[in-house]
């Protein structure tokens, strides 16, 4: 399949320009800042830009698989469209366009509560292909699970609760403009997620049959404990450096908790991915599905569902080459090894991944 913009968009960081070129100043700094000082958003970039590759050669890499298997499915990339709200700020239809792009590429979209159009249609537009519904929390248990049961009733493969939103952040880049996100000022009963726990986790795998993902989660410690509460994904994010200023960087965190899960559950990461080079490394410290967020908004805001399936095309062209270039013909037969910590070469920032974006301009940090 080769997507209607392929002459237009021949790199990733195209999308980057095309986005600022469309958006509104405010809706641009929602998407590219973080909370305060911005410093966990850079230290994701900082923990993907310190890793060099160790490559092998005299390889046979003629016939190279980049699949990989998804709760029982298996998908075109090891790849997932990470939740995000407020998705009708970047296309009129919201998240429909990018759905209907990842069903159709083969790969799924974590549908965020707080984006249009919401948990019926998003289900609808991605038809029968992948898809995990993320919850914000603003009821109680029983209103948990009737959107629990809205969602297997609607076909969505796995049901995610955001862990690392108990207060919510001072995202300061919007402070400072005075600007109030639409879906952020129509957002009640926060104290329910502030008062969400281990025992309600407990309850929902007592009481649901539908695989429960984890997202927010930056320890072995914690790892461990949603292992022993039965959840079948840990999701390793720090919400793209949104949440808690000065933590550390996914690709960070990685290692640690792939440790403290031993096998017991499926690991996804998100944080600052925006290559293909960026999966592979997630893959090869032990990811089994990695989330790209920021990335396909650009794609998104630039050129609707055409820009989402022409992202991903890009996407599996460089994920195809840097396997082929590190010696591997799929994603099992990389581990640590082919990975080595080496110096920043650029000083991180949410677009280090794409230096031939005009960087000089203050727009573009």
């Amino acid at each position: 399949m080769v997507s209607e913009t392929e002459g237009e968009f021949l790199t990733l960081h195209e999308f980057v320009k095309a986005a600022k070129a469309r958006l509104s100043p405010n809706i641009w700094d929602y998407l590219v800042g973080a909370t305060e000082t911005e410093t966990t958003m850079l230290r994701n970039r900082m923990a993907l830009d310190s890793l060099a590759f160790r490559p092998r050669v005299l390889r046979d890499v003629s016939s190279i698989d980049c699949t990989a298997p998804f709760l029982g499915r298996k998908l075109a990339l090891p790849l997932a469209l990470a939740p995000v709200g407020g998705l009708e700020s970047f296309d009129p239809e919201g998240g429909a366009p990018a759905a209907r792009a990842a069903a159709a590429f083969g790969v799924p979209i974590i549908v965020s509560s707080v984006s249009h159009p919401g948990l019926e249609p998003m289900a609808e537009a991605a038809g029968s292909g992948p898809k995990v519904f993320q919850l914000y929390v603003r009821g109680d248990s029983a209103w948990i699970d009737e959107v629990v049961k809205r969602a297997v009733d609607h076909g969505y493969d796995a049901f995610c609760l955001t862990v690392d939103t108990a207060i919510y952040s001072r995202r300061e880049r919007d402070i400072a403009k005075r600007f109030v996100k639409p879906w952020r000022a129509r957002a009640l009963g926060h104290s329910f997620q502030a008062a969400l726990d281990w025992d309600e986790v407990k309850r929902f795998k007592d009481r649901h049959r539908i695989p429960l993902v984890l997202k927010g989660i930056a320890t072995a410690e914690d790892a461990a404990l949603a292992c022993e509460h039965g959840a079948e994904v840990v999701y390793v994010s720090n919400h793209g450096g949104r949440q808690l200023d000065h933590g550390r960087g996914a690709l960070d965190v990685l290692p640690e908790v792939v440790r403290a899960v031993e096998g017991r559950a499926k690991i996804w990461i998100d944080g600052g991915i925006s290559r293909g080079s960026d999966v592979v490394k997630a893959m090869a410290l032990g990811a089994d599905l990695v989330g790209i967020g920021r990335l396909y908004c650009y794609a998104l805001a630039a050129a609707g569902e055409a820009g989402v399936t022409r992202m991903l095309e890009l996407l599996q062209t460089e994920i195809h080459e840097v396997l082929g270039l590190l010696g591997v013909t799929g994603f099992a037969q990389l581990n640590p090894s082919y990975l080595h910590a080496a110096p920043v070469p650029v000083r991180p920032h949410v677009h280090s991944a794409f230096p031939l974006t005009n960087l000089d301009d203050p727009g573009y940090r």
